[in-house]
């Protein structure tokens, strides 16, 4: 070989690294995700206590989470959009303070009115939250966007899964006033936000670019059938999250109700499904990247009608079975879910994110409002009779627009 030839004496030049997948970026804001929804499902977590503590309706905590999830699904797409237009890398440390407050404002609420203020400051946390984590989850992505999008979504769910053991152990024992303690942990979450928000700043922004002039994540098929796919995903996100809230919100109620199980209990048993979803969760993602995400989404939806069917019927020693098979299927849809709104609409990561995870938070929040009323005048088992039947609304699936995704 002669040395002296350039051509012969120069390597290939490498991949290079800051347009592969950044695993500490997703981790990190999935840890926080994990914090973040931990202390919001605190919330919900001490329903039981507040019922009995302020003499609560049915009505009323639901209007308790309408209010907490109405106010982050309006302000979210606006977040979102907003961001897509001038990006806010610091908005990530700094929404944790909305948190912070509001977990400070409940732990000392003895009056309905400053639960509903504490609810709504919880609320607007996360308005800033999810769609700002879910741009930086595609930012690190590297193109493996449902991997990205599925480990930042488990972060979440398995938050949602601790909040409710959290309060079983902690909460139950020592009041609402512990709650104060729980929100020293926002503090920790903006220390590592803060830092995300550097790399968001000086890495991030710059990977996003790259990835619109490349036009990878664009999807050619008609504005007509985008908007089409989008209402569709929309009416899953419904079916999805209304479900949810029957069981975040009830389930504890439930339990007690028609099998006598103590608080303490039921909380368990709400832990087991919680964490079925976010193992589910884990999965969604990395499957619609291998064999397509309107698969995932179809069987996802669908897929749980058979047991929602059973659940009402069914004994405590198949209850927990059965909550845990719904939420393993359910929970796989929602991150192939937002990955293909986000192809849908290539250059607007900020808006749909907002737009999906607002949505999902207040459908979740209406649902619990009008189930809430259901479980009032007509019982907390007829509430589980009604939702069996909303995962049929899956077939819709069959209309998604034919597409790599």
């Amino acid at each position: 070989m002669d040395a002296t030839n350039p051509a012969q004496s120069v390597p290939p030049a490498p991949t290079n690294p800051v347009d592969g997948t950044v695993f500490r970026i997703i981790l990190a804001i999935s840890f926080c995700h994990l914090l973040n929804d931990m202390l919001q499902s605190l919330l919900p977590a001490i329903y039981p206590s507040l019922k009995t503590g302020l003499g609560l309706t049915f009505g009323q905590i639901g209007l308790i989470t309408l209010t907490y999830q109405v106010t982050a699904s309006i302000l979210q797409p606006l977040v979102g959009l907003y961001a897509d237009k001038k990006p806010a890398p610091l908005a990530l440390p700094g929404g944790t303070l909305f948190s912070f407050a509001g977990l400070l404002v409940l732990s000392i609420a003895h009056s309905y009115p400053m639960l509903l203020i504490g609810a709504s400051l919880l609320g607007m946390g996360s308005s800033v939250f999810h769609p700002e984590s879910s741009r930086v989850a595609r930012m690190a992505a590297g193109g493996r966007h449902g991997l990205a999008q599925s480990l930042f979504q488990v972060g979440g769910n398995a938050g949602s899964a601790l909040g409710p053991l959290a309060a079983a152990i902690f909460v139950v024992r020592y009041g609402q006033s512990s709650l104060a303690a729980f929100a020293l942990l926002c503090l920790l979450s903006c220390a590592i936000l803060w830092n995300v928000g550097v790399w968001y700043k000086n890495h991030g922004l710059a990977r996003l670019k790259r990835g619109a002039r490349s036009g990878a994540a664009a999807i050619p098929i008609p504005r007509g059938e985008a908007t089409k796919g989008i209402l569709i995903l929309l009416a899953l996100i419904f079916s999805k999250y209304v479900y949810l809230a029957s069981l975040t919100s009830y389930f504890t109620f439930y339990l007690i109700h028609r099998f006598g199980v103590s608080v303490a209990v039921a909380q368990i048993h709400l832990f087991t499904f919680l964490a079925a979803v976010a193992v589910g969760t884990v999965a969604g993602g990395p499957l619609g990247d291998r064999f397509g995400r309107k698969y995932v989404i179809w069987f996802s939806i669908l897929g749980t009608l058979p047991f929602t069917l059973l659940l009402p019927h069914a004994s405590l020693f198949w209850t927990g079975p059965l909550t845990v098979a719904i939420g393993l299927i359910l929970a796989s849809a929602f991150p192939a879910i937002v990955v293909f709104a986000q192809e849908l609409v290539p250059g607007k990561i900020g808006m749909i994110s907002g737009l999906f995870f607002g949505f999902s938070f207040g459908m979740g929040g209406i649902g619990a409002g009008v189930l809430g009323e259901v479980a009032d005048h007509y019982g907390i088992e007829t509430v589980y009779a009604i939702c069996a039947f909303l995962p049929a609304i899956g077939l819709l699936a069959a209309f998604l627009p034919k597409t790599k995704a």
